[in-house]
C-alpha cells in the first residue's frame, strides 16, 4: 500500500482477480491533474468498454478476473491519472478473499508489480492508479475504500450521477484456472521500505492504513500530494529535542508521506533564528535521518562561544541555524521552493513549533500571500505556550481560500495515532475542495 514504481511499457495491464468469494467488478476512472473526471465517457467499465479513441479498454479475463488495458502513449494530454476501481454487488469486498492487482506489460506479458490487498466492510475501493510525473508515467499501490459502494467512489472524483453499478457476474463453470507461471523478474519499488527495522517498518505499516483512514473521513481517497515538514529548532526546544519527542514526532510524519507523496520521499526545514534546508527524507533511511538530522541548536554558556560539533555528510551546522523563533523566514523558503519546483499536485505543509511566536505581522503577510498558492499550511503546536497569529489566522477574511490549519496539543506523545492523523488531515480535505473551486488547483 502507497508503493509505487516508474512505467517504461508504452502498453499495460491492470488485472484485478481474486481466488474465492463475490465476483467483483473493474472499471476505470480518467482523471485531469486534479483528481476529477471531464465527462461520464472519463468511465471504462464492462458496459462502457472504451474510452474516446480507445486508449483505455475494459477486458474480461479468461480467469474470470477483469482488467483495463491503457496505452499509455495514445491518452490526450489532459489526462493525469487512471485510478482502477474494484466493487462488488454481493456484500462487502471483506468477503472476498485473495483480491489482487497485477500490473501487466501488454505483449510479453510480463509481470511488473503484484499488489495483495485485504478489505474488510468495504464496498468498493480504488486499487491502483497509473500517474504522470515530471512527463513520465508512474504506477502507485492504492488499496483505499469506499462503505457507500461504486457510486460514493465515483462521486468523489466528480462523477454525479454516478451510473448504476454493473451486476455481479457469476462465475463460469469449468475446471480450475491453471497457477500462473512464475513471473521473470518483478520489478517494485517501496521507498524502501523493506530497509527499515522490522518494529519500524510494523509501525509505519499500521500508520499508513491510520493517515488512509484519516482522509478517507474527510472524504479523500487515492490523493497524491507533495508532504514537506517543519521542525522549530529553537533553544525552547531542546527539552523536546533531548526526550526524543521530536524524533518520535518525525516519524509519525514520514508515514503521511509514504502514503500521500508518489515516491515516499518528503522535504524538510528546520528553523529558529535563520531557516535551513535538511536533506530529503526517504522512507528506508528513516533511522539515519532522525539520528542525523533532527537536531536542536548548539547553545554555549554566555559570553563564551561554544566549540562546534564534527558535522557527518549532510548535517547542517546548527549553530548557523541561531535559538529565536523567525517563523516567517522559513514560510518564505518554503514558499520559495514550491515556486521553483512546480508539481501538478497539491503540497501539504506540516509545521511543529512549541510557540514563542512574536513575529505576527510578518507571519500572517506571508501567509495571505500564500493563500493563492498550491500550499497547505498545517501548524501543531508542542505545548501551551504563545502561538500568536496561527492560532486565529484560519479565522481572518480577505483570503481566496482558507489555506492554514493550526491545533496544539499539551503532549504530543500521549496523543494517539488516529487522534494525531486524524486533526492533522481534517482541514486538508476542505481546503482541496475550496482550492479547486477557487482555480488555486488546476
Amino acid at each position: 500500500m502507497g508503493a509505487n514504481l516508474p512505467v517504461d511499457a508504452d502498453r499495460v495491464r491492470l488485472e484485478l482477480g481474486r481466488a474465492d468469494g463475490p465476483a467483483v467488478s473493474a472499471a476505470a476512472l480518467l482523471l485531469t491533474g486534479a483528481g476529477r473526471v471531464r465527462s461520464g465517457a472519463d468511465l471504462v467499465a464492462r458496459d462502457q468498454p472504451g474510452a474516446p479513441g480507445d486508449a483505455v479498454r475494459h477486458l474480461a479475463l479468461p480467469d474470470g478476473g477483469e482488467a483495463v488495458e491503457v496505452d499509455l502513449a495514445a491518452l490526450a494530454a489532459s489526462t493525469g491519472r487512471i485510478a482502477l476501481c474494484a466493487w462488488t454487488g454481493s456484500g462487502s469486498l471483506g468477503r472476498v478473499t485473495g483480491l489482487r492487482l497485477r500490473l501487466v506489460e501488454a505483449g510479453p506479458d510480463t509481470v511488473l508489480a503484484h499488489f495483495d490487498m485485504a478489505p474488510r466492510s468495504e464496498t468498493a475501493l480504488v486499487a491502483g492508479e497509473l500517474y504522470r510525473r515530471d512527463g513520465h508515467w508512474r504506477f502507485r499501490a492504492v488499496g483505499q475504500g469506499y462503505d457507500h459502494g461504486f457510486a460514493g467512489l465515483a462521486a468523489d472524483f466528480g462523477l454525479t450521477p454516478a451510473p448504476a453499478r454493473p451486476a455481479a457476474r457469476t462465475p463460469r463453470p469449468g475446471p480450475a484456472p491453471r497457477p500462473a507461471p512464475p513471473a521473470p523478474a518483478v520489478r517494485r519499488r517501496t521507498g524502501g521500505e523493506e530497509l527499515l527495522p522490522a518494529d519500524m517498518g510494523e509501525r509505519l505499516s499500521l500508520r499508513k492504513q491510520q493517515v488512509a483512514t484519516s482522509l478517507r473521513k474527510g472524504g479523500l481517497t487515492g490523493v497524491t500530494a507533495r508532504v514537506i515538514l517543519v521542525l522549530d529548532a529553537s533553544g525552547s526546544m531542546s527539552g523536546l529535542y533531548t526526550k526524543g519527542t521530536v524524533a518520535r514526532v518525525a516519524e509519525r510524519m514520514a508515514a503521511v508521506a509514504a502514503l500521500l507523496d508518489d515516491d515516499g520521499t518528503m522535504q524538510a526545514w528546520t528553523f529558529a533564528s535563520r531557516p535551513a534546508r535538511l536533506p530529503d527524507l526517504h522512507t528506508g533511511e528513516l533511522p539515519a535521518w532522525l539520528r542525523l538530522h533532527v537536531r536542536v541548536g548548539q547553545l554555549g554558556v554566555i559570553g563564551r562561544k561554544k566549540r562546534p560539533k564534527p558535522q557527518a555528510d549532510g548535517q547542517v551546522d546548527m549553530r548557523t541555524v541561531g535559538i529565536q523563533n523567525e517563523e516567517q523566514k522559513v514560510i518564505a523558503d518554503v514558499r520559495a521552493y514550491v515556486r521553483d519546483h512546480p508539481v501538478p499536485l497539491p503540497t501539504l505543509v506540516l509545521f511543529f513549533s512549541d510557540g514563542g511566536v512574536y513575529r505576527s505581522k510578518e507571519i500572517e503577510r506571508e501567509l495571505r500571500a500564500a493563500a493563492d498558492e498550491p500550499v497547505f499550511w498545517q501548524f501543531v503546536g508542542l505545548g501551551r505556550s504563545h502561538y500568536g497569529v496561527l492560532e486565529y489566522f484560519d479565522t481572518l477574511p480577505g483570503r481566496t481560500v482558507d489555506n492554514v490549519g493550526f491545533f496544539a496539543v499539551d503532549d504530543v506523545d500521549q496523543v494517539a495515532d488516529p487522534e494525531l492523523y486524524d486533526r492533522l488531515l481534517s482541514e486538508f480535505p476542505l481546503w482541496l475542495g475550496a482550492a479547486r473551486e477557487a482555480g488555486v488547483l488546476r
